[in-house]
């Protein structure tokens, strides 16, 4: 379609002929036909110099369409190549993470291979045990029977050797079996009433800084009084008591006690704290935690300086009743404590995770030179190991000052045993005063004894911190 600029030029160059070949005719006095001649000549260039410069005007248009298209395909060109670097790099990184699973599946595969030969190793192991175990009985069994023909031999007659033989289990049997369950009755009644009287008692060993020796924890041990105030300790009673069903009653009694301490032991020092043992009976039986749950839930203010204590073998029998029981008193803000250890064997992940944040070690044990060959870590390098996941080390049963020594080589913060102080009784208010005490002063008539609460505790630790000075100054016995 032809634009109007094109006509408006047309029109003005034939309006510029006309008006030439008009002139030449009216002024020059040039014929018509010579001055029509003149105005088409004249038309004719103007439409040749309109034509030419048209042509060049679109030729230097499209040079600069082709120098933009030019441009526009360099940047096309650079996108593309930066597009395929990408892809390339892509490519190389989906190729290292398949080379890096690839790896790890045949780790995994080995592992599980190493795994079927272990468990192949202890199917002929356990093959082999029952295969001695058959071959004793069938040999025990012969031995056994041996035995029955020498009282035969020296009679003829076949049923007076019956008689005789008879007799004898009867006799040798009878007073043997009854005494020790006649032992056992007596203990288990004696505790069922220590327990329904509450003739339970408090018991306190600090825990120490080492190598400061400065009181950071307290450990509650329970102790039981019979009739005649005797101490049973907790392993002549505690198997007792777990029969009888009552583990829960007693481990809500400590807490109820060791949280009275707690109270009165940080009126004195804010940094103080306690640690309470908690049955697994307790851990797995709803109808008995519940109880311990509400009371903690009520104290939960204190729960930064009160440490529940459990068995090593507790947290490795963890069922859905304990691992549920154990996340609700977590969630309460509790820590946990685990004692009782018989290994090494310690995963430090999984016990932070699950709210663990000190872990007890005998000091024999982390000083055994066969320790760290059955287990996966050096004991010199376990506390840096627990101290990255927020758990510290407890060396405990120390009882001497060589252990001391040679334990703050393997950096262990803490520490608890004979050495430092043993478990001292904690009596309530009123009550005679514990072992150590001293009588009441003649200044009060004999009458009333001082009360040795939890905050009295202290001084005895001293004193017994500067008997072993006194030891260590007066050098080895």
């Amino acid at each position: 379609m032809i634009r109007i600029s094109t006509i408006f030029i047309a029109i003005c160059m034939v309006l510029v002929a006309a008006s030439l070949g008009l002139i030449l005719y009216s002024v020059a006095g040039i014929s018509g036909v010579e001055s029509a001649i003149v105005a088409l000549t004249a038309l004719t260039f103007l439409i040749l110099y309109n034509a030419v410069s048209m042509r060049l005007r679109d030729r230097t248009d499209v040079g600069g369409q082709i120098a933009d298209l030019s441009r526009g395909t360099a940047d096309l060109a650079r996108q593309v190549a930066e597009f395929g670097r990408r892809l390339s790099a892509v490519e190389g990184k989906l190729a290292s993470i398949n080379h890096a699973g690839a790896d790890r599946i045949q780790a995994v595969v080995g592992e599980i291979n190493e795994l079927g030969g272990l468990v192949k190793q202890l199917a002929v192991s356990v093959a082999g045990h029952e295969d001695i175990l058959s071959a004793n009985a069938a040999v025990a069994a012969p031995v056994a029977r041996p035995e029955s023909p020498p009282p035969s031999e020296p009679s003829v007659a076949t049923e007076p050797p019956k008689l005789v033989v008879a007799p004898p289990p009867i006799t040798v049997a009878a007073p043997e079996v009854p005494a020790p369950l006649r032992n056992e009755v007596q203990t288990l009644a004696a505790v069922k009433t220590a327990i329904e009287e509450n003739r339970l008692d408090i018991y306190l060993q600090p825990m120490v800084t080492l190598p400061q020796r400065k009181v950071r924890f307290y450990e509650a041990v329970t102790r039981i009084r019979d009739e005649h105030d005797r101490v049973l300790a907790a392993d002549d009673f505690l198997p007792f008591v777990e029969a009888a069903g009552l583990m829960g009653r007693v481990d809500h009694t400590m807490m109820l006690r060791c949280v009275q301490v707690l109270r009165r032991l940080m009126v004195r020092n804010k940094e103080v704290g306690i640690f309470c043992n908690m049955a697994a009976a307790t851990l797995g039986s709803p109808a008995t935690f519940a109880p311990c749950l509400d009371f903690l839930e009520a104290n939960r203010a204190l729960a930064p300086s009160f440490v529940i204590e459990f068995k090593q073998a507790t947290f490795r029998n963890l069922g859905p009743t304990e691992s549920e029981h154990l996340a609700a008193l977590a969630q309460r803000g509790y820590r946990f404590s685990i004692d009782h250890v018989t290994d090494l064997r310690i995963e430090p992940r999984e016990l932070a995770d699950r709210g663990v944040r000190f872990i007890k070690v005998p000091a024999a044990l982390l000083l055994d030179p066969k320790a760290s060959s059955s287990s996966d870590i050096h004991p010199s390098d376990l506390s840096d190991l627990l101290g990255r996941f927020g758990i510290d080390l407890i060396a405990e049963r120390i009882e001497g000052e060589r252990a001391v020594v040679d334990l703050l080589d393997f950096d262990v913060r803490f520490g608890q045993g004979f050495l430092f102080a043993p478990p001292r009784p904690l009596r309530p208010e009123g009550s005679p005063a514990a072992d150590g005490a001293g009588k009441a002063p003649e200044s009060n008539g004999g009458v009333k004894a001082p009360a040795a609460d939890a905050p009295a505790i202290e001084p005895s630790l001293r004193a017994t911190g500067n008997a072993a000075l006194a030891r260590r100054a007066a050098g080895p016995n």
